[in-house]
């Protein structure tokens, strides 16, 4: 047993929604607390310019996560804020700053937090790094991730894929590959009927579910392609999507039209609250992840903890977390391949075949696990 440590995490959190990026930081906060370490979150004051925010907004209307320390400090395009949030938290001189890296414009500011609290030659600097190639590639990203992964001692990764990629830029320090752990912090499981009626979903029909921010790398137009089979048009089947559009809907609009999918197609775009999550998972059948790429996904880690089948694309982390046969189905990133999974899982009503697969699946994936990652890497440093 480790000696309780002062830990501070460098990241998105309430009141930013953040989507995954901030639920993973305040549940990671608790797992160490529920370890006996003492938490503080330093958030973004300032995530992203408003121009730049694909969104509607950046902010939560929820209520606060109970007993968590959050310090709203960060700003992410001011280098004087970068150097005065790195002084601060030099002078607490903590064991452990964790930081977390998703996006190369991210790099200045966090790179620099980190130069600044590396001099006081004590705390210990990891980096939980969810991509460092990122899914929309833009000029200069490898130099600011370049920037940013030398000021680090260590890194831990989602995925064997970003594993891989952290080797473009780094073969020296230490690093450990773990897994996403569950979201387990969305309330349990309710009643589907109930579910459905909350929803106002039409309860004569089943539901498969595309679920979390629409990106174009995310493949929601693979989804609605498969979907377009006559064979699944004919089942009293509808296709749920539940999350707000951070690019040009127009297409998948258009793509929705073409094939006449209007009446079978659900659309709930918006930012779903974490209140509403068990509704929308407890309403449907399987979820269905047909990324065109992806390291890996919270929405895996949500449904394991909902006890939802998957179908999944053949990128990225995705097919070392859904057991192809067992929990779901692998696919490659093809409308008729993922039309031929949706299809064998309702013809065949693989759901109780599923379950138990299911069941024994989620339990590699605990928050322990991560902090046990971290510690390995800290245990590997002088």
């Amino acid at each position: 047993m480790h000696k309780p440590k002062r830990v501070i995490i460098v990241g998105s959190a309430y009141p930013l929604r953040g989507g995954g990026i901030a639920t993973f930081n305040e549940r990671l906060a608790k797992a160490y607390q529920d370890q006996g370490h003492y938490v503080t979150i330093y958030n973004f004051k300032l995530q992203y310019p408003g121009f730049l925010f694909p969104g509607k907004t950046q902010y939560s209307d929820e209520e606060a996560p109970e007993n968590l320390v959050i310090l709203n400090k960060v700003n992410s395009i001011n280098p004087l804020n970068w150097r005065k949030t790195g002084g601060e938290i030099k002078a607490l001189s903590p064991d452990l700053v964790i930081m977390r890296y998703w996006l190369p414009f991210m790099a200045p500011c966090l790179g620099t937090i980190a130069r600044v609290i590396r001099k006081n030659n004590f705390t210990k600097l990891i980096a939980i790094t969810d991509n460092v190639i990122p899914h929309e590639k833009r000029p200069g990203d490898k130099s600011l991730t370049r920037y940013f992964l030398k000021q680090m001692d260590g890194f831990v990764t989602m995925s064997q894929s970003v594993l891989q990629d952290l080797s473009k830029f780094d073969t020296k320090k230490p690093r450990e590959y773990c897994p996403h752990p569950l979201y387990d912090n969305f309330g349990a499981a309710i009643p589907k009927k109930e579910a459905i009626t909350a929803l106002d979903l039409d309860p004569q029909f089943r539901y498969m579910m595309f679920f979390g921010f629409v990106r174009d790398y995310k493949g929601l137009d693979l989804l609605i392609e498969a979907f377009a089979d006559k064979r699944l048009r004919d089942m009293p089947l509808k296709l749920l999507v539940a999350g707000e559009f951070y690019t040009d809907p127009k297409p998948y609009k258009e793509l929705v039209k073409k094939h006449g999918l209007d009446d079978v197609i659900v659309m709930k775009n918006e930012f779903i609250p974490n209140a509403d999550v068990s509704k929308y998972f407890s309403a449907c059948d399987l979820v269905v992840q047909p990324y065109k790429n992806a390291t890996q996904s919270g929405v895996t880690q949500v449904a394991y903890h909902f006890e939802k089948p998957m179908v999944v694309t053949n990128v990225g982390a995705l097919p070392e977390m859904v057991p192809d046969g067992k929990v779901g189905y692998v696919t490659n990133t093809d409308a008729g391949e993922i039309s031929e999974a949706i299809l064998d899982f309702f013809e065949n009503s693989r759901e109780k075949e599923f379950l138990p697969h299911i069941r024994q699946e989620k339990k590699k994936y605990l928050w322990s696990n991560m902090i046990a990652s971290i510690d390995s890497l800290l245990d590997q440093l002088p």
